[in-house]
């Protein structure tokens, strides 16, 4: 099984076309008139940074293009970008006449599946890309998410889930798309059961710059207030503050951690954690376990 996985990973093309569809129409690299040269179809980034672009734009222009395209030649004598459509942007912008490319056969099943697994193998996609290339290699294809997985170098449950934020509103999707929110943060909010209730709390994530652990403890939060209107046949929750719901729960969990009664005073400016003892025997106690607290940077949970 390892053997199998291992022959489709790590080899780029070369590995997904087979050696003999790598034999290059053209003998080897080529440079084609950029103006011949057109992006491939199923292309799942749909948003490039232009400051990126630019960058790579300006090291062109010193450099030259490093790592040629691979494209396949069409009937109309057009070339179709396989993968490199990135390079060929910025090639563009760099004012290239001309772009170095590795010319090679394939047909039109395997162009939009290569194009697809060559930029899923990718770190830069965000995620809404990333998970509607996942769908597309599966519907049109017959992938199953363990195929898939295989084919782009990520385990199963990173497919799985990449996969399940797509049942998240359009206005959330927008949000991940922009960056501005995580994955992270897009799980946590896709465990809230209604759908307005998630772009709310998308919202409040951004306003309030909430980590994910404080994105979980409002979505449960949610989550419970809307159960309790079911319930009782009230209107839909509005959410509460998130920051106020993570300080209840991390002084809950102080308080099962060491075994007293722990408060968490939260100012305008600043706050502070209030530890419970009974007696200077209790407060020697008390200060053992602080003591084999781990240090914060050294396992403590990040942000």
């Amino acid at each position: 099984m390892a053997a199998n996985k291992d022959r489709g990973l790590g080899k780029g093309l070369g590995a997904l076309l087979g050696d003999a569809a790598l034999q290059t129409q053209e003998g080897g690299s080529v440079l084609l008139p950029i103006s011949q040269v057109e992006p491939g179809l199923k292309q799942p980034r749909k948003r490039f940074d232009e400051s990126a672009l630019n960058d790579l734009a300006d090291s062109i222009r010193t450099h030259g293009l490093i790592q040629p395209l691979t494209v396949r030649r069409l009937a109309s004598g057009y070339y179709q970008i396989i993968a490199g459509e990135r390079r060929w942007r910025a090639s563009k912008l760099a004012g290239l006449s001309e772009i170095p490319a590795v010319v090679v056969e394939a047909d039109d099943r395997k162009v939009m599946e290569l194009g697809l697994i060559e930029n899923l193998q990718r770190e830069d996609l965000n995620p809404v890309e990333e998970a509607n290339g996942f769908k597309v290699l599966m519907e049109e294809y017959g992938l199953t998410q363990e195929e898939v997985a295989q084919r782009v170098g990520k385990s199963r449950s990173a497919v799985a889930n990449a996969l399940r934020l797509l049942a998240l509103p359009d206005a959330v999707h927008l949000l991940l798309e922009e960056g501005r929110l995580s994955a992270g943060h897009a799980r946590a909010i896709l465990s809230v059961s209604r759908k307005d209730q998630q772009k709310r709390l998308a919202q409040i994530v951004i306003d309030e710059d909430l980590s994910v652990r404080q994105t979980e403890a409002a979505a449960k939060r949610l989550n419970h207030l809307a159960e309790e209107a079911d319930t009782l046949g009230g209107p839909s929750p509005k959410p509460e503050d998130p920051n106020k719901i993570y300080r209840e729960a991390a002084a809950k969990d102080l308080t099962s951690r060491f075994g007293r009664k722990v408060s968490i005073v939260h100012g305008a400016k600043k706050g502070k954690v209030e530890l419970e003892y009974y007696d200077d025997e209790d407060l020697t106690a008390l200060l053992e376990l602080l003591e084999q607290a781990p240090a914060a940077g050294k396992g403590g949970t990040a942000r």
